[in-house]
């Protein structure tokens, strides 16, 4: 299977600062995970957005 490269952007200060891969699917929703920015300096919520 195919992978994409998506970037995930933090939901409150919208700095891109994580990157993974994800198959190529059609009709999935889009990946939201909690993890730590840099620039707010506290954990938020990061939504998946292409590369």
């Amino acid at each position: 299977m195919e992978r994409n490269i998506i970037l995930l952007t933090c939901s409150q200060c919208k700095s891109r600062n994580y990157s993974t891969t994800r198959t190529k699917k059609t009709g999935q929703e889009k990946l939201k995970i909690k993890k730590y920015c840099e620039k707010c300096h506290q954990h938020t919520e990061h939504k998946e957005t292409k590369a």
